[in-house]
This record gives structure tokens, sequence and C-alpha cells, in this order.
């Protein structure tokens, strides 16, 4: 029989087609040259000529060093310069230790799936991003969601929780841009004797070295994920937290055990852009600005709340209303794209905006233009 006319082949092209019916089939898109509201490279690294410059200068120092990581860190993977990197990061951020993942999905993914053992509990907030709901559904532990930054609700759900309690959110919601109130979690968790774990892959470099250092929490927090991949304009994640924790992960995270380790060339990059947002600071006071300048404009539009990170949603309900309008936007120059339903909830499809230090002023306010007179 032709493989591709076996029955469950066929199931799988139906699968497919209800997808394209519905106006959710997912294509890759081919790249564009439209003004970038949607990127997060918040801070414009990945296109920084400086920072190319430095990166290359750096790269001919180490002439001789491998392309490639040649097995999991486990195996033939470590070096001493991906340890340091860890260690240097750990110090500048104010922890005791930290470990490298390739991804921020694949980090949480093994953070999550390993730390709760059966009669645990893990409590999320409903609002929490995939990779933490896929990390828990991998693991044995009992898993409990709170309504979106709802101290009560975390409370009623902190008093449901058995054995060892660990409480997910994230310090910047990556679909809203709103953040979470670390200092009141924080104190619930005391409160319960819960361990506090936060994702700050869109607050880092938004807001320095995230919200957690910020509000003095480094000490209180059980663990923190920062990415790469966005402020950082680079590719990976740390997981950053006590050197128990770093060691249960290296015996216990299957994605980090079961993973080629990164390349020299990712790692040198790593701490060329980390060490580059140190001495950038003015970066991240011109993204705050352009952040104002948007909600200033877009004062006629009551669907945007006033939020200090670079994350935006305009509230448009329906697929199809919200596709169109990221159409209409793309017309116009702008790339935004649209969040579509199951990815967020029905009635709550949206345009998300993200905002960036290198996007201009009269872009910034052509764009709250034509959201305040077209959409």
């Amino acid at each position: 029989m032709n493989a591709f006319l076996n029955p469950s082949i066929v199931v799988l092209g139906k699968r497919l087609e209800g997808r394209q019916q519905s106006g959710l089939l997912r294509k890759l898109p081919v790249p564009h040259t439209l003004l970038d509201f949607c990127s997060n490279d918040y801070l414009g690294f990945s296109s920084s000529e400086s920072l190319q410059q430095q990166f290359s200068i750096a790269k001919q120092t180490y002439g001789n060093a491998p392309l490639g990581a040649t097995g999991s860190r486990l195996l033939t993977g470590n070096s001493i310069f991906a340890e340091d990197l860890e260690q240097h990061i750990a110090n500048v951020q104010g922890q005791q230790a930290a470990l490298l993942f390739n991804s921020g999905y694949t980090a949480n993914l093994g953070l999550f799936s390993c730390l709760p053992q059966k009669g645990d509990t893990i409590i999320t907030d409903e609002l929490i991003h995939c990779s933490v709901i896929d990390g828990c559904r991998l693991s044995f532990g009992k898993r409990l969601k709170f309504k979106h930054n709802d101290l009560s609700s975390l409370e009623e759900k902190l008093k449901m929780s058995s054995g060892i309690c660990f409480v997910a959110i994230e310090s910047v919601y990556s679909m809203d841009g709103d953040l979470a109130p670390l200092l009141e979690i924080n104190t619930l968790c005391q409160k319960y004797g819960a361990l506090l774990i936060v994702d700050e892959a869109h607050a880092f470099g938004v807001f320095g070295k995230g919200l957690v250092h910020l509000t003095g929490l480094t000490e209180q927090v059980f663990a923190v994920l920062i990415t790469f991949g966005k402020a950082l304009g680079a590719h990976g994640a740390i997981i950053l937290g006590s050197r128990l924790l770093r060691n249960y992960l290296i015996n216990f995270a299957r994605s980090f055990i079961y993973s080629t380790a990164m390349s020299f060339s990712q790692l040198l990059y790593i701490q060329m852009a980390y060490q580059f947002l140190q001495n950038q600071e003015e970066l991240t006071i011109t993204l705050q600005y352009k952040i104002r300048l948007f909600h200033s404009c877009l004062s006629q539009v009551k669907e945007v709340e006033n939020h200090r990170s670079a994350v935006h949603a305009v509230i448009i309900p329906g697929n199809s209303s919200a596709y169109k309008a990221s159409r209409l936007l793309s017309e116009q120059g702008f790339a935004v794209h649209p969040i579509l339903s199951p990815t967020v909830p029905i009635g709550k499809e949206r345009l998300r905006i993200c905002l960036h230090s290198y996007n201009t002023d009269e872009d910034i306010k052509r764009l709250c233009h034509f959201l305040i007179n077209a959409l």
C-alpha cells in the first residue's frame, strides 16, 4: 500500500483541511521589508552594526574554536567557556548559579517536567506561556490554574496545594504585555511555603536585568528564566537560581540531558550581547520613551492599556476581523501580526504590537493615526 494512502495519513490531511477551512492554517512567512512592529527584537541587537563588529573581532580571537558542540554537555559538549559564561551571568543577575538551555521553550520544558513529582503541585497563572504548560503536562505533579494576576484566586489555589508547591508566572505576559504583581505574589508564596518561578522572557533587557532584580527579589525567587532570543537578539535561554537547582537540572531535566549543546559561536554571541546590554542603558531609556509616545498617541483607543512593557494588544474580536486589520496595516507598510483564537480566548483576538528602540517617532505616530482612524 502506498504510505500516503494509508487511512491514518488521510486523517492527518483532513485535520489540516479543517484548519484551513477555519482560517487557522499556519504557514511560514517570507521575509518582509515592512516596518517592524511585530518582532521580539526590542533593542535592535539582531541588526546592530556595533554589536556585529564586536562579535567579528571576538571570533578572530578564538579562530580555532570548533564549529559544532559535538554532543550534549554531559558527553562532549561542555566547556570552560560555557561554565564561565553561566557563572558570569549568574553573578551579574545576583544569583548563585545558572544553566544554559538551547531555547526558552526547552528551558521551561525541562524545568517544569522534572521538578514536580507525584503528590506535588504546580500553580500557574491562567495566561502562562505554552512552554510552561507543556512542561507541566510532562510532569507527575498536579496542576492548578489561578485567574490572571488575581491574588485572591492564587491564595485559594495555594490552600488547595499538596506536597512541594511551585508557583509559575511571567513577569511580563507575552500576549497582553501587562506586568505581574511580583511583590504581592512573592509574599503569598512565602506565606504558604511555595517556590516561585518567574519567566522573564519579555522583561529582561526591556527592564534592565529584569523585574525580579528590579524589585529586589533575587534572593527570594526560586528560579528565574531569561531568554536570549528577544532583547539580546540571540538564541537560547538560561535558568538562574541556587547551585542546588543547577545540579538538579543537570541530573533530571531531560531537555538539557538529551540535547546537543550550543555551539561555541552561539555562546560567544550570547556573551558579547549580554555584555553589550550592560553598556547600552540608553537603548532601554529610548525604548521606554517610545512606549510612552505610543500611549500618548493612542489615548483615544480604550482597548490599549497603559503598560510599561514593549508588548501591546489592540483587541479586535473575531479571527477574520483581526486578520483583516493586520492585512490593512501591512498595506500601509506596517508589520503587525494578528493573534487569533485558540491562541487567545474567543473574543480576545487582537493585534499584537511590539515596540522597539529603533522605531522612529514618525513611524509610531503614523501607526497610531492609522489605528485610530481606520480600525
